[in-house]
């Protein structure tokens, strides 16, 4: 790698990193469960959208033995919306880990960080360099885009086995003083100059620095195969409402896609069709139904597979004998139970 100057790249790098850097709640100290925190949700989401969530969730849970000690559903609550559930979920199970554990600190080793659920290696990566100053690499998208094209690598960056390229490339570029900047100067970089299409490369503070630049060749790099095709779904989103003017919500099941969330009972429409979607109510909840009309259709995409909601607003009389996993409730108290946010948009229609 004696192809480019490091000394110089990690200055270059770092100095336009404290100049330029984006004023973000999570850099405002190195408290390592606040870096946590932030790296989890960072995941799969952007940063704008993460900013209200992560005050909001600090202010719920200011510590980890605040989120150790709290109510599960509080926790989901919490992160109502930003999706990918599992994550607050394994955060939370690390969290407890580490207060029963590790008398409420994060662990700065490497092999105890790293064995707590839902720490990868690029969360360890970014936790031990931002907040505790190790110089390990954090390999994420951002920082194999930004070094495929600085060192022209040429290898498939959807390939697991790729990441061990650019942690070695990491290891051997990484400032020993300032891991913490270098690591986010990557990010950052390719957050805002390194762009996935049309990278501002005369804006580049490292540009000098760039091979992929030098040979004209920063357009079609990184390198990364198509993803697999999405699958779609379409279901009946029944809105039952009762006598009283309550209505039915249903749990998911412990494991799998938003696991433990609550939703409006749903059925897949290739189960039932339209015309027999009255006695499948009345067989389900032993109910009559008074009347069934349409809301606004639904639809969500999550990351492999989209919801197609056919919503409809169900009026039935007298009682209601209740399956399990499901709770009879004011439209009020809805909005203290998780919802995914395709039935967040089905309640709004309320």
């Amino acid at each position: 790698m004696s192809i480019i100057n490091i000394p110089q790249f990690q200055e270059d790098l770092i100095i336009w990193f404290k100049n330029e850097q984006r004023q973000l709640p999570w850099r405002e100290n190195q408290d390592p469960y606040r870096v946590w925190v932030s790296e989890i949700m960072l995941q799969q989401t952007k940063v704008d959208t993460v900013i209200p969530y992560f005050q909001n969730f600090m202010d719920h849970f200011p510590t980890l033995t605040a989120l150790a000690n709290a109510d599960e559903q509080k926790v989901l609550k919490a992160w109502e919306g930003l999706g990918y559930y599992s994550r607050a979920r394994n955060l939370q199970t690390a969290v407890r880990e580490v207060v029963e554990q590790y008398d409420a600190k994060v662990p700065d080793d490497p092999k105890q960080l790293g064995n707590l659920k839902g720490v990868g290696p690029y969360t360890k990566g970014a936790i031990l360099s931002i907040a505790f100053d190790k110089a390990e690499p954090a390999v994420d998208g951002n920082v194999m885009r930004v070094l495929s094209r600085i060192l022209r690598i040429e290898e498939d960056i959807a390939k697991p086995k790729t990441r061990k390229t650019f942690e070695a490339a990491v290891r051997e570029l990484i400032s020993e003083e300032n891991p913490s900047a270098f690591n986010q100067g990557l990010m950052e970089l390719g957050a805002l100059v390194c762009t996935p299409k049309k990278p501002s490369c005369l804006l580049c503070p490292v540009q000098e620095h760039c091979i992929a630049y030098r040979d004209g060749v920063e357009q079609t790099l990184p390198i990364k195969k198509k993803k697999i095709k999405q699958s779609s779904h379409t279901y009946f989103a029944l809105v039952i409402q009762d006598d009283a003017g309550n209505y039915l919500l249903e749990q998911r099941p412990e494991q799998g896609l938003l696991a433990q969330l609550w939703q409006f009972p749903m059925v897949k429409k290739n189960e039932v069709d339209e015309k027999h979607l009255s006695a499948y109510i009345q067989e389900k909840f032993q109910t009559e139904v008074a009347d069934i009309n349409d809301l606004e259709p639904v639809k969500h995409v999550f990351s492999h597979l989209t919801w197609f909601l056919d919503v409809k607003h169900v009026t039935v009389k007298g009682e209601i004998t209740l399956p399990t996993h499901m709770e009879q409730i004011s439209k009020n108290e809805i909005k203290q139970y998780p919802l995914p946010v395709s039935h967040q948009n089905i309640y709004k229609q309320l």
